[in-house]
This record gives structure tokens, C-alpha cells and sequence, in this order.
């Protein structure tokens, strides 16, 4: 089902930001080997502000200067998980990097994912904040501690070794992320992300990350949605493999 890793299609879906979605693409051009990346596709919405849709422009063109195309993709699902979404069944690339453009998943990294994504071809690789102290930076400290009780329970509940599920900063084979039926349309899809290929078998790596608060913007992951992830963890717990997949996977 999955091939080697020839090429990355990056996801960025876009709604208010601008210097860092610039930046971001900025330092994945700089510190990548590029042809490692197929495209980056920025997803927008009707709710995409327009100084946003100007710097994707301008993004797209220091993009195509070095043969890496930018493509505009206006999503049909809605929320950020229905965004993403979109992205993946809209990649062409050998494997998925699913970030943001706010800079609170770092771009430094996507080297790094890159580099795993060689190393393991067929399974997942994910960045964790909670692999060193002193990873957050401006987080909520409700949030924070939160964060830290549903990475364990999470963890336990599963049966994984991993210290943080819920970030939905990870590559994986588009095959994979493609042949995946999908649930979730807000938020809580980004621990879907994560739980469905776990019970499907896919061996996960993690990476050490760091994270920071935006500079621009206000999140759309509020403390409410937060609660809602347990919905989808126990349903994907006692879901049969075979409801997993699509039908025609």
C-alpha cells in the first residue's frame, strides 16, 4: 500500500496569517534539499483574509523560482480538519507533511521530517513537545497541563510509547493518509490523524520539537474543542480495522 519516500507535498491551510506563512516557506526553501518537496499546496477558505492571500501570492512566486510549485487549493470540507482534508486527497507527492503557517509548528523541523520520512518510508513520523523540557513557549498553562494528562492517557489507552499524540505536525505516506476513512472536521481531527493509523498498525517515530505561541492571529483550537478529542479516541479505539479503511482502499 505505501511506496518509498520520493517527494513531500507540504500542507499549509492558511486563514490569517502572513509574515509567517512567508517565513515558513522561506525556511523550508532554505534548509531543504528541494527535491525532496513536490509542491506545497496553502489551503484557503472564503474566510482567508485577503493580506493573507497576497503574501501566499508573493510566496508562491519565491516558490516557482526554485521549481517548487505553490498551488491555491479553496477547500469544499469545512473547519481546519475538513481543510486538511482536502490537502491530503489533493497531494500528489509521495508522502504528507501536515503543519501550519503560524510558526507554532516549527519550519526548522521539516528538514528533519524529511529526513525520517527517508529513513522509515512506510510508517509515521511526528514531532513531540514533550521530548525535551522547556519545548512551549506562551502556552496556556491550563492548556499546558491538559495537554500533558491527555498525551498519557492517550498513550495508555493505546498501548504507544508516544508523549504527544495531538499534535498534528507529522508525516506519513499519502497512500496511507489517502486510503483512510476520515471523520472528524474540526480539531479533533488532528488526533485522528494520529489514532487511526496507530490501530491500522503503523509504526510511529517521534521528533523533538519546539513550539511557540503565534505572533499573528488568534488560535482556532479553543479550550472547549479540546475535550471534544475523547469523542473520536474512543470511537477509533473499538472501531473494526476494516472501518478504517475507505471501502474501495
Amino acid at each position: 500500500m505505501m511506496n518509498d519516500f520520493k517527494n513531500v507535498s507540504i500542507l499549509l491551510p492558511t486563514l490569517n496569517e502572513t509574515f509567517s506563512f512567508k517565513q515558513t516557506v522561506e525556511i523550508i526553501l532554505r534548509e531543504c534539499n528541494l527535491q525532496d518537496i513536490c509542491e506545497i499546496i496553502a489551503i484557503v477558505c472564503e474566510r482567508t483574509e485577503k493580506e493573507s492571500l497576497n503574501v501566499i501570492e508573493e510566496s508562491k512566486r519565491l516558490s516557482e523560482e526554485n521549481n517548487i510549485p505553490l498551488h491555491i487549493l479553496y477547500q469544499t470540507l469545512p473547519y481546519a480538519g475538513g481543510a486538511l482534508r482536502d490537502g491530503i486527497m489533493a497531494a500528489k507527492g509521495s508522502h504528507i507533511l501536515m503543519m501550519a503557517p503560524d510558526l507554532e509548528t516549527d519550519p526548522h523541523n521539516v528538514k528533519d521530517f524529511i529526513f525520517n520520512g527517508k529513513k522509515y518510508p512506510r510508517d509515521m513520523v511526528t514531532a513531540s513537545r514533550w521530548l525535551r523540557k522547556g519545548s512551549f513557549q506562551g502556552y496556556n498553562k491550563v492548556k499546558y497541563v491538559l495537554n500533558l494528562i491527555f498525551q498519557r492517557f492517550f498513550a495508555w489507552f493505546y498501548h504507544v510509547r508516544l508523549t504527544d499524540i495531538t499534535f498534528a505536525y507529522r508525516l506519513a505516506p499519502a497512500k496511507l493518509l489517502q486510503s483512510i476513512n476520515w471523520e472528524e472536521l474540526k480539531h479533533p481531527f488532528f488526533l485522528e490523524t494520529a489514532l487511526k493509523p496507530i490501530r491500522l498498525g503503523v509504526k510511529v517515530h517521534e521528533i523533538p520539537s519546539q513550539w511557540s505561541a503565534r505572533l499573528e492571529g488568534e488560535s482556532q483550537n479553543s479550550l472547549l474543542q479540546t475535550f471534544k478529542y475523547l469523542r473520536i479516541a474512543f470511537k477509533v479505539k473499538f472501531e473494526r480495522k476494516g472501518e478504517i479503511l475507505k471501502t474501495n482502499a
